[in-house]
């Protein structure tokens, strides 16, 4: 037992030892403390000039005298830290060694450097040890060493001073040889850390004792202890909940009852306290706050003031009057991406729901600057930018100016659709632009971005005015075809309605916008189901006071136009009294008349209205009936010469439509009047490339009568066949490539050439001009145009026409006048052999002369067509096969040929396969022909196929090819050759 008591004994002194070292350090301390703060009191007075007296008369006294106490501070604070370095360290040895040091004392080490007023703190725990390195690196700090309960206090504070007088500059001269830098260390919690970082000494008073925090809300038991309000309620509710004793949590002692008195005078303290220590930190911060500083420095300074803004509104106004915000905005500048992250989150805490500071920060070019970091590389700076977008824009007055700056909008509306952005800044964006609608030219700058529903939503719920101004604008707008979709089901109905009951201008306004969207046959279904049709047509034909101005009729004709172009069916919709549609003859020719006196741009949509109309089958019919009715062919026909090029075009078209049921009217009007034929004729000759009109023209051309002959000679004397060939030519050439129109135009130009093959009997001028430009040639090889089938049969009908006119053209030879003898006696004489004979058709043939499908070697590829997927592409090749067959050639040469080439077995398929009628009809007319010799009937005879085919033609075709598969089928030996079986039917 007394070896136990003699070792604690001995632990005791050590301890007591030590603890007296600890008194004699502070002590020393202390009294350099004292020598410091009697210099740094002084400087106050030294720095007026007033107080020097006669020695004012000295230059330079001041500064000199200031330098002399400025140096001997220096000394003063290395010797403090020769004290500290010396022996400091054998207190931390103690304090490491003696476990028995009570477990509720700390150590806690305040370090300032006071001339960049960058505060490091060093906290010492028994579980954690005492970390020096990052002031002893310095020339001098000073120290707050500070027990949280009791003894070994030693409170060394700061005096404001020492604040003013380097706010004065007197220490700027020294600051230039310390070295300021510091090492904030490991910490899980900034806010906890400057809350720990006061320039004046916290008094135990203001710290709860169970939070061991500054008190907010201090509140007073019945036994005099003050705690914080939160935490004291939080002690009395456990102590209800586990069914202790009330207690005071200090002393331990019940309590009577759980009042809580405020302590109004202590948290009046307190906060005055918090106040002046944060003004201390905010000025500290603005002293870093520039591109000079390192990036620590900056980095600390800025977090400062978030933790001190964060704490209140007022701190807020505290750095604005500070003149905070400028010098953040400054620190954007800077090349450490880490630093313009910090310092975007730190204006967003600046300015949050502090309009004063939202509008500092938005002077000049601020918010241009804060817009380009949306679009830099670094995510984190993004997401900083759109979270200090967000907040500035609940500024109503500020959501116009972010507007102003030029991509903004475009920037935040691309982020709101992105993939690669993360959740959060898409969400901020999304939100930011929903407070920038609050701004109607941002509303139209969304709009011109791909963001249209802040748009449309004014359209439906605005004020007048607002509906009317958006609606204007939603006409000049260029939007896609799915969008025209979008806005048609989503205000279409809407702008109907202003159509309908609004004011010039409302009228004016919603026109246009349903002109914009009426332009896709998608969005303009929409629009007739929407119910647009009725007004459309009431303001066109409506006269009187509430008739629309000409301009706006003109809008609404273009819509009318787009409508009925989306190919919608307009036969049941009613438009006017008594059930009319658009197709109604009362309505018709109230186009006309239209058409007819109004000005060129409302006759051009007129038109265009009927070029709808009449693409529709059905339609159609009652178009044309109701302009054979009102005689206005001749009208729309003077329309080819208009010099005004869309007019031209719709009214070609318009023709182009009527031709195939109107055909011979218009080839009476164009030969009748003067100079329209010759305009088509020009328009097709315009070596402009191929355009619509061109296409347009040629096709009308083609649809015409192909064998009106006065039509024909006309366009042989324009001229017309000639340039026509040329154009051919040229595009077979591929010398014109790259439009759209190419096909179609080229499809018609052949039809047209063609049409002089229907009159080569009648016309000597054709014939000439088949010869002189070998056209047999050229449509030889337009029968290999793959892919257009239109040239193949056209090509094919009119090798057709040529073929037949060849047994004509040929010419025979004559045969020199027999001998006497020959005369008398005939057996005597040999008839004279003639060589270099066409074999069909017996006389001279070629190609350029007489057009003979032999001699230009075209049978071979007419066979290769009978294969061709299209039936009409087969049909006229099959006929122009069928002239070699044909009474007036050799018929056993015919087939011969056709043997030679192996074309009898396509020819059967064909047969075989009844695609069509015709093509029946055709194949039933030439197999009967093939049969007429004997060897291929009698390869026929034996397949049960043909026969079939034969017999099924007999049985059910008409009554001409019933009679053609009867001497078919009795070539074959199917049918008994005997007469009778038909009656001779007229």
């Amino acid at each position: 037992m007394e070896a136990i008591v003699k070792k604690y004994q001995q632990k005791f002194k050590k301890v007591r030892d030590e603890m007296n070292r600890w008194d004699e350090l502070q002590s020393h301390l202390i009294s350099q403390f004292r020598n410091a703060s009697s210099i740094i009191e002084r400087l106050q007075v030294l720095q007026d000039p007033n107080n020097y007296g006669a020695l004012n008369r000295v230059d330079g006294i001041v500064n000199a005298v200031l330098r002399k106490q400025m140096e001997s501070l220096e000394l003063i604070l290395l010797s403090m830290k020769r004290t500290v370095t010396s022996d400091l360290c054998a207190l931390q040895q103690l304090l490491v060694d003696q476990p028995n040091i009570p477990k509720e004392e700390d150590i806690h080490l305040i370090v300032v450097f006071p001339l960049q007023f960058n505060p490091s703190l060093i906290s010492y725990s028994q579980k954690k040890s005492l970390d020096f390195t990052s002031w002893l690196g310095t020339k001098f700090c000073i120290f707050n060493t500070r027990s949280s309960v009791k003894s070994w206090t030693i409170v060394v504070f700061i005096s404001r001073i020492i604040h003013h007088a380097c706010c004065q500059g007197y220490l700027d001269e020294m600051a230039s040889s310390w070295d300021g830098s510091y090492d904030l260390g490991s910490q899980s919690d900034e806010s906890n850390q400057f809350e720990r970082l006061y320039l004046e000494p916290i008094y135990d008073a203001f710290v709860c004792p169970l939070t061991k925090q500054v008190m907010s809300d201090p509140v007073t038991l019945e036994n005099g202890q003050t705690f914080e309000r939160e935490a004291i309620e939080k002690w009395f509710k456990e102590c209800k909940e586990s069914g202790r004793k009330l207690v005071c949590p200090l002393t331990l002692k019940e309590l009577k009852n759980s009042d809580l008195k405020p302590s109004i005078a202590l948290r009046n303290t307190i906060e005055e306290w918090i106040a002046r220590n944060e003004a201390v930190q905010i000025d500290m911060a603005r002293r870093s706050l520039n591109l000079e500083s390192s990036e620590s420095d900056v980095m600390q300074a800025l977090k400062c003031v978030q933790h001190v803004c964060q704490k209140s509104r007022s701190n807020k106004h505290i750095a604005r009057n500070a003149g905070l915000i400028p010098l953040i905005v400054d620190v954007l500048k800077t090349s450490s991406r880490k630093v313009r992250c910090k310092t975007l989150e730190t204006l967003r805490i600046v300015v949050a729901d502090d309009a004063e500071n939202k509008e500092m920060l938005a002077e000049g070019d601020t918010v241009r600057t804060i817009v380009k970091f949306l679009s830099h590389e670094l995510s984190k700076e993004r997401e900083g930018a759109v979270s200090l977008l967000f907040e500035l824009s609940k500024s109503e007055t500020l959501c116009e100016k972010i507007g102003s700056v030029n991509g903004a909008i475009l920037i935040l509306v691309g982020m709101t659709s992105s993939k690669s952005e993360n959740l959060l800044t898409v969400e901020k964006a999304e939100k930011t632009l929903e407070n920038l609608e609050k701004c109607e030219s941002n509303v139209r700058q969304m709009a011109e971005n791909g963001r249209l529903q802040p748009l449309l939503t004014q359209i439906l719920q605005g004020p007048p005015e607002t509906k009317l101004s958006m609606a204007a604008y939603l006409g000049e707008l260029v939007l896609n075809n799915d969008v025209k979709v979008v806005v048609a089901r989503t205000v279409g109905s809407s702008l109907i309605n202003i159509m309908k009951s609004g004011s010039i201008q409302g009228r004016e306004a919603a026109l246009k916008a349903l002109n914009q969207i009426s332009c896709y046959e998608a969005s303009a279904e929409v629009l007739i189901r929407a119910g647009i049709l009725p007004p459309l047509v009431q303001d066109l034909f409506a006269v009187g006071p509430n008739q629309l101005p000409m301009r706006l009729k003109e809008v609404s004709a273009t819509i009318l136009a787009n409508v009925v172009n989306s190919g919608y069916d307009l036969d049941s919709i009613p438009v006017g009294p008594g059930d009319q549609t658009l197709v109604s003859e009362d309505i018709v020719h109230n186009l006309l008349h239209l058409i007819s006196n109004t000005g060129p741009a409302i006759e051009c949509k007129l038109l265009q209205v009927l070029v709808g109309l009449t693409g529709s089958p059905t339609a159609i019919l009652n178009v044309v009936a109701a302009i054979k009715s009102s005689g206005a062919t001749i009208s729309l026909v003077q329309f080819i010469e208009a010099p005004q090029k869309d007019l031209r075009v719709a009214c070609i078209k318009l023709l182009q439509n009527l031709s195939p049921l109107m055909g011979q009217e218009l080839a009476d009007a164009l030969r009748g009047s003067v100079g329209q034929l010759s305009s088509i004729i020009k328009v097709i000759s315009e070596n402009i490339g191929i355009s619509e009109e061109q296409s347009a023209a040629a096709r009308l051309l083609a649809y015409l009568p192909e064998r009106d002959l006065g039509l024909t000679r006309q366009m042989l004397d324009e001229g017309a066949f000639q340039m026509i060939i040329s154009r051919v030519v040229r595009i077979r050439q591929g010398e014109t490539r790259g439009s759209r129109f190419v096909t179609p135009f080229q499809e018609a130009l052949v039809q047209v050439l063609a049409r002089v093959t229907f009159v080569l009997a009648g016309e000597p001028g054709c014939i000439a001009l088949c010869r002189e430009h070998n056209l047999a040639a050229l449509f030889i090889d337009l029968l290999q145009a793959n892919g257009l089938d239109n040239v193949q049969m056209v090509s094919a009908t009119a090798l057709e026409n040529m073929s037949l006119e060849s047994k004509n053209l040929t010419t025979l030879p004559e045969l020199p006048a027999p001998a006497f003898c020959a005369s008398i006696f005939p057996c005597l004489s040999k008839p004279p052999v003639i060589t270099g004979l066409c074999r069909l058709h017996r006389g001279t043939c070629s190609l350029r002369e007489t057009f003979c499908l032999l001699e230009g070697q075209a049978v071979e590829k007419l066979v290769a067509l009978l294969e061709h997927t299209n039936e009409k592409v087969v049909e006229a090749a099959l006929a122009a096969l069928s002239t070699l067959l044909d009474d007036g050639v050799d018929i056993e040469q015919g087939v011969a040929v056709l043997f030679e080439v192996e074309g009898i077995k396509p020819i059967l398929d064909v047969l075989l396969e009844k695609r069509t009628e015709n093509l029946r009809r055709r194949a039933v007319w030439v197999v009967e022909r093939l049969l007429r010799t004997d060897e291929i009937a009698y390869e026929v005879s034996g397949d049960q196929n043909v026969t079939t085919a034969l017999v099924d033609a007999f049985q059910h075709a008409d009554y001409r090819t019933r009679q053609i598969a009867e001497r078919a089928l009795k070539h074959v030996d199917k049918i008994p050759n005997f007469s009778g079986i038909f009656p001779n039917r007229a």
